[in-house]
C-alpha cells in the first residue's frame, strides 16, 4: 500500500468538515458583540487574503444601497443595524440584506471592516477585547487553512439577516 503526500506529511493546519461546522457553531453562539468583533477581526487579520471579488457582482447593487444607509447613519445606528443583522431581527436592513446572495454579504462585511478601520462607520473600540470563549474561537479559526475560514466566515454571514423568502 502506497501513502498519500497528505498521509505522510500531514498538515497540522487542515481540519475536517467537523471543525468548520463547531467553528461556525461556536461563532454563532458568541454574544452579539463579539459575534461582530471575530467577524471584524477576521476580515481585517485574515481578510486581505479573502479578496473582495464578490464586489463585482450581480445583485451588489442591494449591498451597495445597504452600505450608503450604514455610510450616511450615526455610528450607534450603524452598531445597532448590524447587531440587528447578527440577531436576525425583522428589520428593512434585515431584509435586504437577507436578500442578498453569500458573495455579496461577504462583500457586505470585508467592505464594513474597511470603513470601520477607516472610522467611516462606527470603529471597533480601541479597549475592547474578546472575552475568553470568543477568543478560543478565534484562534481555533486561525489554525485553520484559508479555504476553510473562507467557508466558516461564509457559513456565518449567510445566516444574518431576514430571509425574504420566510
Amino acid at each position: 500500500m502506497t501513502q498519500t503526500n497528505l498521509s505522510r506529511f500531514p498538515n497540522p493546519y487542515l481540519a475536517s468538515e467537523t471543525d468548520v461546522l463547531g467553528i461556525t457553531a461556536q461563532i454563532q453562539r458568541l454574544e452579539t458583540d463579539d459575534q461582530l468583533a471575530v467577524l471584524w477581526y477576521i476580515y481585517t487579520e485574515m481578510g486581505r487574503s479573502i479578496a473582495p471579488a464578490a464586489l463585482e457582482i450581480a445583485k451588489f447593487h442591494l449591498a451597495k444601497r445597504l452600505l450608503n444607509q450604514m455610510k450616511n447613519a450615526s455610528h450607534e445606528e450603524q452598531l445597532e443595524i448590524m447587531r440587528d443583522l447578527a440577531n436576525h431581527r425583522d428589520t428593512p436592513a434585515g431584509h435586504t440584506y437577507g436578500a442578498l446572495n453569500v458573495k455579496a454579504k461577504l462583500a457586505f462585511w470585508y467592505q464594513l471592516a474597511e470603513w470601520m478601520t477607516q472610522k467611516i462607520v462606527v470603529p471597533m473600540p480601541s479597549d475592547y477585547s474578546l472575552n475568553s470563549g470568543a477568543n478560543q474561537t478565534l484562534e481555533a479559526l486561525k489554525r485553520l487553512a484559508l479555504n476553510q475560514q473562507t467557508i466558516v466566515l461564509r457559513n456565518v454571514v449567510a445566516k444574518m439577516g431576514i430571509d425574504p423568502l420566510t
